[in-house]
């Protein structure tokens, strides 16, 4: 049995683990509120881009963007992966990146060409580690980061879809569910099927208008589908970092509960060393008197 000095240094270094989980666990609730309303707030632009670029496509049907045309053969694929900069946010990283994998290994086995851009330091380091096509990355973006921080790193893949270079365009992030659930989720980004540029009828009511273009219909239907694919983009961002501080969040506490599980048992112990000295100790004086 260990010495009642080694149970209390063993006391003390996890009461000093369990204080900085719990300031963690604060932290990323504090910022996991900031970072919920920033995703609600990128969600009307993406949107009202979504429902202007729709009622335009509709107004001028023999124009179709290359964004909105499938293709008849898949020859090459690409693959944004969003994850994270920092770990200590439980299976987050690991449950995104298990299902890229997933879906870049059918590809190989159709014989599809892959490209990959990785937004986040873990994504990043995992797509160097199997050596995957990686033709662009964006790290350290912070916890508020701005499209404009984004766009280099996705315009490679877009213009990389209008050279023909791939076919399909595909965006894994971790989906913010609640506080205590977010799921990984790997979605088409392009071609833009018809269900995501589907308007509800209160819509169509809300965008009935016609428009005056300048210079033309084509360029500006051109200009609103780039701006709505980067605000898709931005939009698995900001969940993804709302899904970060829950996950944190949630990992912290349940580090800190653990913590104070591992304390109480070794107070425990401790607590029986000490008994059992003292018993030892007055057995002694007990034996000494006796003898005496």
């Amino acid at each position: 049995m260990a010495s009642m000095k080694e149970i209390r240094g063993k006391i003390k270094s996890v009461q000093n683990t369990r204080k900085i989980t719990k300031a963690m666990e604060m932290v990323a609730a504090s910022k996991m509120r900031k970072a919920q309303e920033r995703m609600r707030a990128a969600r009307p632009y993406a949107d009202k881009v979504r429902n202007i670029a729709a009622h335009m496509s509709d107004a001028n049907p023999e124009y179709k963007h290359p964004f909105l045309v499938k293709r008849s053969e898949v020859k090459g694929a690409g693959l944004i992966l969003i994850s994270t900069d920092k770990g200590l946010c439980g299976g987050m990283n690991t449950n995104i990146i298990r299902a890229s994998t997933a879906q870049m290994k059918s590809w190989s086995d159709a014989g599809v060409s892959i490209q990959t851009t990785a937004i986040g330091g873990k994504g990043y380091g995992f797509l160097n580690r199997i050596n995957a096509k990686v033709v662009s990355h964006n790290t350290h973006i912070g916890d508020a980061p701005k499209i404009d921080d984004l766009i280099g790193s996705i315009k490679v893949q877009l213009d990389a879809y209008m050279a023909g270079e791939i076919d399909v365009l595909y965006l894994g992030y971790t989906k913010f569910i609640n506080s205590i659930k977010q799921d990984p989720t790997l979605v088409q980004l392009l071609p833009l099927t018809p269900a995501s540029m589907e308007q509800s009828e209160a819509e169509k009511k809300a965008y009935s208008w016609d428009y005056v273009y300048e210079p033309s219909a084509e360029a500006v239907v051109d200009e609103l589908l780039v701006r709505y694919v980067e605000a898709l983009v931005y939009q698995a961002v900001a969940e993804n970092i709302a899904s970060e501080q829950s996950a944190r969040m949630v990992a912290m506490k349940a580090a800190s509960d653990n913590a104070k599980n591992v304390i109480g048992e070794l107070q425990l112990v401790y607590n029986k060393s000490r008994q059992a000295s003292i018993t030892k100790e007055l057995s002694e004086i007990v034996g000494g008197a006796a003898a005496v």
